[in-house]
């Protein structure tokens, strides 16, 4: 009997997936990896295809997605790399699974708006399916967005960073608490930290200062994949919303490890959102998005968001001043540039680009408020935003009097210190991945 495309096209991709999860057993090295391409990780959603899709049989599908929700396709030929597709056009193509809605978060399911922005609601052309909008809904609203759409389970798969105001967590967080109100099955496809899972750092979010970069108290660098942390918003805040955990179903990866940065993976690396370009930008970005709550560019308009930091004014003592604190793992350049949109659009400002060259001892975090602190202290044009942004994303106004009343970085560290302590002790409840050696 001839087989139709989409059927043919469904069973190939769930071979090659699960030959590929055979392979992951294997004692590929993070070198190898690099090196010879092959791939030693397999997220959620490549486990979930070599199981056949069963934990999706029968069910009304829809899933909440953006342009990192890939897959690689077995090689066309023998020696072959392969091809990137996205996992809505590998579900759509494959008649074992009834896709049947879309959701896109900040930025959209295809990835064409920049930060603050969406896709809105439209057609897919790719596939024809509806694509709703999640961004800036939660609550009933959202909860409205899944009835409407029809679906029985909503899938997350969605690439995070590892920092707490990283937006995608937070729409994981809203969809949980969504499906709860709707009536909905929940399920989270796993994918890695790409900073590593080794430990979490920064402040804890106080609940006065929530938003939609920081709904509920972790910590700045929280340490976790986002099927981690899905379980634990379920044990410990979606009751508190809905009233009820939801029904969670939780996909892991296979050849993760907690000590692994994301070019030991093997997986390709699709930007998260238009100004997360590269996995080094991730390895910053904890720390320094924090400029986003001053006066100075945080490098949106630049190749290099989040490694360049600066401002009309600032000359080499920035980069001086940086230099004498011998902060551990990195290293700072003086630096020039001209933003091409956002902050100081087309005007060359100065100020400092970060080279991290031991990641293992590289605290974004402490480096952040070292960043802060000597900032404010060489550039007499130095601000806060006038909304007090800072405090969002900090989750506290600690940070910011400290460094207003001349605290030095390890002053402010230490003001954490306790907070911290009581999030690593609960964050160890969820961990799924062992320790890192």
């Amino acid at each position: 009997m001839a087989l139709s495309r989409r059927v043919l096209l469904g069973r190939l991709a769930a071979t090659g997936a699960a030959g590929a999860a055979l392979g992951a057993a294997g004692p590929a090295t993070a070198a190898a990896a690099a090196v010879t391409g092959r791939r030693r990780v397999h997220t959620g959603f490549d486990r979930l295809a070599a199981d056949g899709y069963r934990l999706l049989d029968g069910h009304r599908v829809g899933i909440v997605t953006n342009p990192t929700g890939v897959t690689v396709a077995p090689a066309a030929r023998p020696g072959g790399s392969g091809e990137v597709r996205h996992l809505v056009d590998v579900l759509h193509a494959d008649e074992r699974v009834r896709l049947t809605a879309v959701f896109g978060p900040e930025h959209g399911f295809r990835g064409t708006a920049q930060a603050g922005g969406s896709e809105g609601r439209y057609d897919d052309p790719a596939t024809g399916l509806p694509v709703y909008d999640t961004y800036n809904k939660s609550g009933r609203e959202l909860a409205g967005v899944f009835t409407a759409s029809g679906v029985d389970t909503v899938v997350f798969d969605i690439q995070d960073v590892g920092a707490r105001f990283y937006t995608y967590i937070w729409t994981l967080y809203d969809c949980m608490v969504a499906a709860v109100l709707a009536g909905k099955r929940f399920v989270v496809l796993d994918r890695p930290n790409p900073v590593t899972g080794r430990r979490a750092t920064g402040p804890v979010l106080e609940r006065a200062f929530a938003s939609f970069v920081g709904r509920e108290p972790i910590a700045q660098a929280h340490g976790m994949t986002v099927a981690e942390l899905a379980r634990l918003f379920n044990g410990e805040f979606v009751p508190r919303a809905a009233g009820r955990p939801v029904p969670l179903e939780t996909v892991w990866m296979s050849g993760w490890r907690r000590g692994d940065f994301y070019d030991a993976t093997g997986l390709p690396w699709v930007p998260p959102s238009p100004n997360m370009p590269t996995p080094d930008t991730a390895l910053v970005y904890a720390g320094s998005c924090l400029f986003e709550g001053t006066n100075l560019s945080e490098g949106r308009g630049t190749t290099r968001p989040f490694e360049l930091l600066g401002a009309d004014g600032i000359d080499h003592r920035w980069a001086a001043a940086l230099a004498e604190l011998t902060l551990p793992g990195v290293h700072f350049r003086e630096a020039y540039f001209a933003p091409t949109f956002s902050k100081f659009q087309g005007k060359t400002i100065g100020g400092v680009q970060l080279h991290v060259h031991d990641r293992a001892a590289f605290d974004p975090v402490r480096t952040g408020i070292a960043l802060l602190v000597t900032a404010r202290r060489v550039w007499d044009g130095f601000a806060w935003r006038p909304d007090h942004g800072i405090d969002r994303l900090t989750g506290t106004a600690t940070v910011r009097t400290m460094i207003d009343a001349g605290a030095d970085t390890d002053e402010v560290v230490a003001a954490w210190q306790p907070r911290l302590a009581d999030f690593r002790a609960l964050r160890a409840r969820y961990l799924h991945y062992p320790p890192a050696p």
